[in-house]
């Protein structure tokens, strides 16, 4: 694993899941970690805690990312407070799934929002600090379901699809500075988000997964942080399937 010894990580959703999987592995690396969230203080504060009883640095920060103030505020908080920022997960997202032609306005909102406004407020003030310091990472956390239609994630899979679109643009656009951009796309996973889905869904997923089981977070963790590190120095624009086989 590469070290990210004296570089600062801001990760978003972190309290609980893949965020709090990457959160807690950028920790042991050595990165300094800034664990967002937007409701669950206590969960943040549990894994900031875990990051520090390590021997790592961290603090929590709360902030709703798809929030025009709050998000920005949050990145330059960060980079003024550390002096610097190196790493950026865009990872928070929700699930409220639903057939499209029942699917309220908020339903829509409360996905689309997080993933798609969260990355944009979130990357497009993290790129001042990373500019001024000709090198960065940004990692987007997208989905198998940008590639595989799942029925009542329209969605879910509008969010993950726009996020491969955003990681291959602003991969291309912020090159020159030495930024890297990329994204991973995990299947199903063992976590609190994939609990909301139905146990008959889930069986359906799992007949497509050449490997037949979810993966654990921790499988997904590795991956997430080969793209970060220095092992992936001339990756950039790569969307990494993490899926089992499905896609």
């Amino acid at each position: 694993m590469s070290s990210f010894q004296d570089r600062v990580a801001l990760v978003t959703g972190a309290s609980r899941g893949i965020g709090r999987g990457i959160a807690l592995a950028l920790g042991r690396a050595g990165a300094t970690v800034v664990v967002n969230f937007r409701s669950k203080a206590g969960e943040a504060e549990k894994v900031a805690a875990e990051i520090r009883a390590a021997g790592g640095r961290a603090r929590t920060w709360k902030a709703d990312v798809a929030d025009r103030v709050e998000a920005p505020k949050m990145v330059e908080g960060v980079a003024a407070e550390f002096g610097r920022l190196d790493v950026l997960v865009n990872n928070a997202g929700v699930l409220q799934d639903g057939p499209l032609m029942m699917m309220s306005d908020a339903q829509w909102d409360a996905v689309v929002r997080p993933a798609l406004d969260g990355a944009f407020l979130c990357s497009r003030a993290a790129l001042r600090p990373m500019i001024e310091r000709r090198a960065g990472a940004i990692l987007n956390v997208s989905s198998v379901s940008w590639r595989v239609g799942v029925p009542g994630q329209t969605n879910y899979a509008t969010a993950k699809a726009g996020l491969v679109g955003f990681t291959r643009a602003l991969a291309a656009e912020v090159a020159r500075f030495n930024i890297r951009v990329n994204a991973i796309a995990p299947g199903l996973v063992e976590t609190d988000m994939s609990g909301q889905v139905p146990e008959k869904v889930k069986k359906q997923i799992l007949q497509v997964v050449p490997l037949g089981r979810a993966a654990t977070v921790d499988e997904i963790v590795g991956p997430a942080m080969f793209l970060l590190g220095d092992a992936a120095s001339y990756v950039t624009g790569k969307v990494l399937d993490v899926d089992g086989g499905m896609s």
